[in-house]
């Protein structure tokens, strides 16, 4: 059987299910694959999840500080099923909002897995005890949207001993006594700050020569320094060479070779698009390292095709799926008005500034060019400095670890970037983004009134620099 639509999306993550949704008010007819459970990676196994636990992570941080705000001997029992079963609870309430979008009269779900026929079919595979039950689908524009999955170290000989990812850890019916992450991006840094809160002995071997690679290295080294004070142990320039069942065996900086034994163990190296020997079938290009190859407007080699979110590689971040989705949706609205697309304009420059956290304790968070960046490239800018230490609300809380660093134009002109870490990074560098997006200068930001005591006053404390 085929059934003829408008649009197919391969993937109800987050680009998946805000494209379909935007699609739908338009008026287009389209149909969503999914397989697993709508929200993909970032409701499933990565953002809301971790981040259920972080919260959990923060009160018990707080808790142990709790002579500081006048609890004295307080006493608890840490109910670590209960922080899972939160959790749980968290992903079901969410995952029946999206059903409930997804239920537009426009919109028709297929829980199957899709595999491409040629460019313009997919084939609904559903397979169960019973039969296998396989209908074809047909349409002028297909976006896939198949998220990622977590890579794997290379070793010369494969892992002797269970070896978690997130998803694994995430689900773990324990709290382990002690955890050895490979990876101090973004997903290891997390699991470290939480699981460090929980009373987990925690350590990090991570490959280059600083945590958090993609945030400015000036911030990524104080983030590090507060963690290491919490208890957690880090093994920088270290490459791991085996995983044994007497622990993580890795050559450290000085190139002599070292054990770290641990209970757990989680790999934590990053994630890779997730690619479908099926996806020839269509004849677009694509890596399986580096994922599927898009325009500006995230169309493929192949007229029709779209490709969004983590699988095409670009920015690995669930709000950018988002705003790339609907991108593509208007961008074939357009096109469907007219044959010549030459009255379309090029991504916007909004897309290209792309704000970025990391939900440890406390947060990090950035968006635009680093200084290590700029200093590459043989720029001209301004770079200033605010510090939570010194910002009566941050004091207030008991947050004083922290600060902004605010990079410019020079004479205070044009912003190029923010990089915080401390509390309420996210917010802050959020208020920056859209002020970046507005092509605002740091003369502009100085006439701006700010609430007092907020934490954002350090950034109006950075641009008064």
């Amino acid at each position: 059987m085929s059934i003829q639509t408008d649009l197919i999306i391969i993937g109800a993550g987050p680009g998946g299910y805000r494209a379909a949704a935007h699609a739908a008010q338009h008026g287009l007819k389209v149909v969503v694959f999914e397989q697993a459970q709508v929200g993909g990676t970032c409701l499933n196994e990565g953002c809301i999840p971790t981040k259920a636990m972080a919260r959990n992570a923060e009160i018990v941080q707080t808790l142990k500080e709790s002579a500081l705000f006048g609890l004295d001997n307080l006493s608890y029992d840490f109910n670590f099923p209960q922080v899972i079963a939160r959790k749980n609870e968290v992903l079901t309430q969410l995952r029946a909002g999206i059903d409930t979008l997804l239920s537009h009269p426009g919109i028709t779900v297929v829980r199957a897995e899709a595999r491409f026929v040629d460019a313009h079919t997919v084939r609904a595979v559903c397979c169960d005890d019973i039969a296998t039950n396989e209908t074809e689908y047909t349409a002028p524009a297909i976006i896939v949207a198949t998220g990622s999955v977590s890579k794997q170290l290379r070793l010369k000989e494969p892992a002797s001993r269970p070896v978690l990812d997130s998803s694994d850890l995430l689900s773990i019916d324990h709290c382990p006594r002690s955890l050895c992450i490979i990876g101090a991006g973004v997903i290891g840094m997390e699991f470290a700050s939480i699981f460090s809160a929980f009373g987990t002995e925690v350590t990090v071997v991570e490959f280059l020569k600083e945590c958090l690679p993609a945030l400015d290295s000036d911030i990524a080294k104080r983030l590090r320094k507060v963690l290491e004070k919490r208890g957690v142990t880090f093994n920088l320039q270290c490459g791991v060479t085996a995983i044994t069942p007497e622990g993580v065996t890795f050559m450290n900086k000085k190139g002599k070779e070292e054990t770290v034994q641990a209970e757990e163990v989680l790999m934590a190296v990053g994630r890779a698009p997730r690619v479908f020997d099926h996806f020839q079938n269509a004849g677009f290009d694509y890596d399986a390292r580096t994922g599927i190859k898009v325009d500006d407007n995230y169309e493929t080699t192949v007229p029709g095709i779209f490709a969004i979110g983590d699988v095409n590689g670009r920015q690995m971040l669930a709000h950018a799926a988002e705003m790339q989705g609907l991108r593509v949706v208007d961008y074939i609205l357009e096109r469907q008005q007219s044959a010549d697309t030459s009255h379309l304009s090029p991504l916007t420059s909004h897309l290209e500034i792309m704000p970025a956290a990391i939900f440890t304790n406390p947060e990090a968070a950035c968006v635009g060019k680093t200084e290590d960046q700029l200093k590459a490239e043989g720029a001209d800018y301004e770079c200033r400095k605010a510090f939570h230490r010194a910002n009566g609300k941050a004091l207030a809380m008991n947050e004083p670890e922290g600060m902004l660093k605010l990079l410019s134009e020079p004479n205070a002109g044009r912003i190029l970037g923010c990089h915080v870490f401390g509390a309420h990074a996210a917010d802050m560098v959020q208020e920056v983004s859209a002020l970046m997006c507005r092509q605002t200068t740091v003369a502009q930001l100085r006439q701006m009134v700010h609430i007092h005591p907020t934490l954002s006053e350090i950034v109006l404390a950075a641009a008064e620099q």
